[in-house]
C-alpha cells in the first residue's frame, strides 16, 4: 500500500485501515482498535529511596530491584504537567514493576506538591489508596494521574 501526507482534516466514509505511527493531536473520536496491549518503549529504573524526576514518570513505566524498602515520591503537578503536556481533563497511567525486588523491598509512592490523592484514595486507602507495592508476583501497580489543571494532579491506585 502507498503512503500518501496530508496537510489538513482527512475524512474517510469507510474508516482508515492500517497503522497510525506519530503524534494525535485534537479530538479522537469513534473506536481505537488493537491487541489491548501496552507496551512501553522506554522504562525507568528506581532503586532507592528518592523523588523521580518528570521525565522518569512519563515513561510510564518504572521498575525497582531493591533489597531495602524504597519510598517514590511523585514530581510536583508543575513540572510532571510540563513533561506530559499536560491540561485540564489529561489522563495518564503510571506502572510500578517491583517483581524483582527481593528481601524487604516493598515500594511506597508518595505524592508531592500539587498532587492530591483522590476522594477514592482517600476513603478506601486499603485499595484505591493502596501506595504500597509488595515484592515479588503482586508487586505490579497500575496509578492513574487525572490532571484538573496543567500543573495539578489528582492520584488514585488503579490496579
Amino acid at each position: 500500500m502507498a503512503s500518501t501526507t496530508f496537510s489538513g482534516p482527512v475524512t474517510s466514509t469507510n474508516g482508515f485501515i492500517g497503522a497510525l505511527t506519530g503524534n494525535v493531536t485534537g479530538n479522537v473520536t469513534g473506536n481505537i482498535a488493537g491487541s489491548g496491549r501496552i507496551t512501553h518503549a522506554t522504562t525507568s529504573a528506581i532503586n532507592a529511596t528518592a523523588t523521580a524526576t518528570a521525565a522518569e514518570v512519563a515513561t510510564g513505566y518504572i521498575t525497582v530491584t531493591s533489597a531495602t524498602a524504597v519510598v517514590i515520591t511523585l514530581p510536583t503537578g508543575t513540572l510532571l504537567g510540563a513533561a506530559l503536556g499536560a491540561a485540564k481533563g489529561t489522563v495518564f497511567d503510571l506502572y510500578i514493576d517491583n517483581t524483582a525486588s527481593t528481601s524487604s523491598g516493598a515500594v511506597t509512592v508518595a505524592v508531592a506538591t500539587n498532587g492530591i490523592l483522590s476522594s477514592a484514595a482517600a476513603d478506601t486507602p486499603g485499595s484505591f489508596g493502596d501506595l504500597t507495592i509488595p515484592i515479588g508476583a503482586t508487586g505490579l501497580a497500575r496509578f492513574t494521574l487525572m490532571f484538573s489543571s496543567a500543573t495539578a494532579y489528582v492520584f488514585t491506585r488503579t490496579a
